[in-house]
């Protein structure tokens, strides 16, 4: 499996670009985050890889700008009916910040917003995401529009953080001690941001 690739960009298109590693050109379909993060066609540059195979098919390359976009992806993976290109265009579509706010508060308008997103695809995202987000079924919407846990998530855009980072794959022993430094006087995408690199500085 190939978690990763770097080397020479030979082509840079406006869904895909060709990286050459060791010789061999590899094709490898992007989100609009990872095509924005490329250098310019012969430089050298870097994506996070999630390889998706299928029987009797080609192996096929996913490419992403940073873990935490590839973490959504893969996550997205597991809701019924969203394969590997919607996948790509539900990222491409909202910031992760946005798309967790919107899945935790099953905003169904926001999701089919997406180009290739029915409005059975964003229900299912709804449902099936919402115990990934520590989420339970039937609860009530709070006052930042998140669903909240109780006794488990912290109320607020702390919350909201909390949610962002299980959707992403984290356990809450990894950054619980990192919420309660964030200050929720700002925007919850900078607070999602500002956990996620003080995770890798860990």
């Amino acid at each position: 499996m190939i978690a990763s690739l770097r080397g020479t960009l030979l082509e840079k298109n406006p869904d895909n670009v060709v990286i050459e590693a060791a010789g061999v050109g590899y094709a490898v379909t992007v989100t609009a985050a990872a095509q924005r993060a490329l250098p310019a066609p012969g430089a050298e540059a870097r994506l996070f890889i999630h390889t998706h195979t299928v029987q009797d098919g080609p192996m096929q390359l996913y490419g992403f700008a940073d873990s935490e976009e590839r973490r959504m992806f893969e996550t997205l993976l597991t809701v019924q009916g969203v394969g590997p290109k919607v996948a790509v265009a539900i990222l491409s579509g909202l910031p992760i910040g946005d798309l967790v706010r919107a899945i935790s508060a099953a905003d169904v308008a926001t999701l089919t917003r997406i180009r290739g997103v029915g409005r059975k695809t964003a229900e299912r995202m709804a449902v099936e995401l919402r115990d990934k987000l520590g989420v339970p079924a039937g609860a009530g919407r709070g006052a930042s529009g998140y669903f909240p846990l109780p006794g488990l998530v912290p109320p607020g855009r702390r919350g909201e953080v909390y949610g962002a980072l299980q959707a992403l794959g984290y356990r809450a022993s990894e950054f619980e001690a990192i919420l309660s430094a964030l200050d929720e006087s700002k925007p919850t995408p900078d607070l999602i941001k500002e956990a996620l690199a003080a995770m890798r500085r860990k």
